[in-house]
């Protein structure tokens, strides 16, 4: 294998440019040509294509979002599409491809891995709902913004005795919810993997305020319902005023941690690695703090799993 393709795809997590510049420069510490495809699937049927050199991925591994940027493409969700895709890598004599992203763009990946084009994906977002990986670039980040949040939201609240909903990304995952509302010490974490007692969050609340707490902050994942149908829902079983905080896309922007940073270049690396080999059809993740490979085919047979341990913790210590 002599030239290899990187794209990211989906929605843009801090360290996809770290990952973008280990991929570039494991690839041409051993020689081989690497080149950017811009704009996702959509830039790759469009031939959007440009060689990188060591220079093009210079001062980026503290960047967030992602210099080769992103966009959807329901075009290449058809085998038309996808051929295509195949067609103008061929024009620029790619043989190899990796993919940074999520569940949507691993299926692009494997599409073209199953039409005899070999592709690596790399987790890539901040909802770390990829089975196959423990953390997912982007994930780290995304968390300690929600806490910074989280944390400047409680002041307010405590001023003012007030009970504070924040609603936070994570699509179907409730990683980032249960993370943030443990880090954060919520008083309630609302998630996608598990059920809600709205007869039990009014005890909780009713609790705190007859021991002398003033204020609370109730985490809800954006996968469950967003945060001002939930305060009215608080409102109805309560008569309780509240106030909703929606982070939204602040959520993925800002400068890659280290944690992230870190991850993005190993996974990087490890997915040059397995092109070198000749090896295709594989996403690359951490488990155990141990870089690991798995087909793609695994990784669509299972589904995320919540740390359901962590969250009952979360209640625990919330009393």
């Amino acid at each position: 294998m002599k030239r290899i393709g990187v794209l990211t795809s989906g929605g843009d997590a801090p360290g996809m440019n770290s990952a973008i510049r280990a991929v570039v420069r494991k690839a041409i510490y051993h020689g081989l040509e690497v080149f950017g495809i811009y704009q996702g699937y959509n830039g790759l049927i469009n031939g959007m294509i440009k060689k990188l050199e060591l220079g093009s991925v210079g001062d980026i591994i503290h960047r967030g979002g992602t210099i080769l940027r992103s966009a959807r493409c329901a075009e290449f969700k058809t085998q038309e599409g996808q051929k295509q895709g195949i067609e103008q890598l061929k024009a620029f004599g790619i043989e190899g491809l990796v993919v940074i992203g999520g569940d949507g763009s691993y299926r692009g990946a494997k599409a073209l891995t199953d039409l005899g084009f070999p592709c690596i994906g790399i987790p890539g977002t901040i909802d770390n709902d990829i089975p196959g990986t423990e953390f997912t670039i982007g994930f780290d980040t995304a968390l300690n913004t929600v806490i910074d949040a989280v944390d400047k939201i409680r002041d307010t609240a405590s001023s003012h005795e007030r009970t504070f909903i924040i609603e936070v990304m994570g699509r179907g995952a409730g990683d980032l919810a249960l993370w943030a509302g443990l880090a954060g010490g919520a008083e309630t974490i609302i998630i996608p993997e598990d059920s809600y007692s709205m007869d039990d969050i009014k005890r909780r609340l009713l609790k705190g305020h007859e021991r002398g707490k003033k204020h609370s902050i109730i985490i809800v994942a954006e996968g469950v319902m967003s945060g001002n149908e939930f305060a009215q829902k608080l409102k109805e079983a309560t008569n309780m005023e509240t106030r909703v905080s929606v982070l939204g896309h602040i959520q993925r922007g800002g400068s890659p941690t280290a944690a992230d940073r870190v991850l993005a270049s190993r996974l990087g690396s490890r997915a040059i690695e397995l092109l070198l080999e000749n090896r295709g059809g594989l996403a690359v993740g951490i488990e155990k703090n141990k870089i690991v490979e798995h087909d793609f085919s695994e990784i669509f047979r299972e589904n995320h799993q919540v740390d359901l341990n962590m969250y009952k913790l979360s209640k625990e210590l919330s009393i």
